[in-house]
């Protein structure tokens, strides 16, 4: 059984940075997805990153192209995002996600998901 478990969250003002960590737990580190989502009130949980741990191929919304990245640190066993130039439209819960095989934007795709951390972000 996978295991997530997401820190990091917080509130800041608009322009600065945040990191998000997911520990995980309970899996083989090879060829499996890895990523964030997010959801905000009244709003469908989107897709933020993922990242393939087996080749390190990342992927990114549009919306955070250029000021997110996503990382992974094999020894820890533990998913990054480091959100820079955060704007109010970032405010969501963010989701740490988990599935065997390749990545796909579709979060109905993945099989195991973190408790979720706040992140409001005030202009």
């Amino acid at each position: 059984q996978v295991q997530l478990v997401e820190s990091g969250g917080g509130s800041v003002q608009a322009g600065g940075s945040l990191r998000l960590s997911c520990a995980a737990y309970g899996y083989t580190y090879s060829s499996n997805c890895m990523g964030w989502f997010r959801q905000a009130p009244g709003k469908e949980r989107e897709g933020v990153a993922r990242i393939y741990i087996g080749g390190g191929s990342t992927y990114y919304a549009d919306s955070v192209k250029g000021r997110f990245t996503i990382s992974k640190d094999s020894a820890k066993n533990t998913l990054y995002l480091e959100m820079n130039s955060l704007k109010p439209e970032d405010t969501a819960m963010y989701y740490c996600a988990f599935r065997y095989g390749a990545c796909y934007q579709d979060a109905a795709k993945y099989n195991y998901w973190g408790q979720g951390t706040q992140v409001t972000v005030s202009s």
